[in-house]
Order: C-alpha cells, then structure tokens, then sequence
C-alpha cells in the first residue's frame, strides 16, 4: 500500500493530501530512509514522521484497504513519541 493512503487509512493524519505533502517535504522516514508519498509500506516497518516539535515513531501491525474509526488503532504500534525542547522564554 502507498505511504500515503495508509497514513490516512490508519488515521495517524487527517487527509490524504496532508500526508503526500508531508512525505514529499522528506519528513517521513521508513525504515531509517526517507520516504516519498508513494513508497509502498508493509508489516513490520518502522515509520518516523516528523509533526512540527513533535516526532513519533510507530510499527506497522496490519494494511488494510479500508477501516472503521475504532480498528484504525489496531493497524499500528506507537514506538516512540519525542518532543523537541521548547525554546520559548517563559520564565520571568
């Protein structure tokens, strides 16, 4: 299945057209290598993507063509959630 369609299928982003942009802005890793929106995925990669300051890794459990709300989180497994350091000067 392409990178894309499965994003939106798993319902890790909202929109088909969000995830080609975010993958053709090279800010989705597969497998350690950078993705573009029609790579295919399978079981068992291991995708990184990139959201702003927040960079989450998950595990590919199943590809289906197509899912209700409540199985979505069933086709993958959260590895990781990294936060980048807030630089903002709140303190005073």
């Amino acid at each position: 299945m392409r990178l894309d369609k499965y994003l939106k299928v798993a319902r890790l982003i909202k929109r088909r057209s969000v995830a080609k942009d975010i993958a053709d802005q090279g800010r989705i890793d597969i497998n350690g290598k950078t993705a573009k929106s029609s790579s295919d995925v399978k079981s068992g990669d291991e995708l990184t993507i990139r959201f702003g300051n927040k960079t989450t890794t998950i595990e590919i459990e199943r590809i289906v063509e197509t899912t209700k709300k409540d199985e979505a989180e069933h086709m993958y497994r959260i590895v990781s959630e990294i936060y980048a350091q807030d630089f903002s000067n709140n303190s005073k």
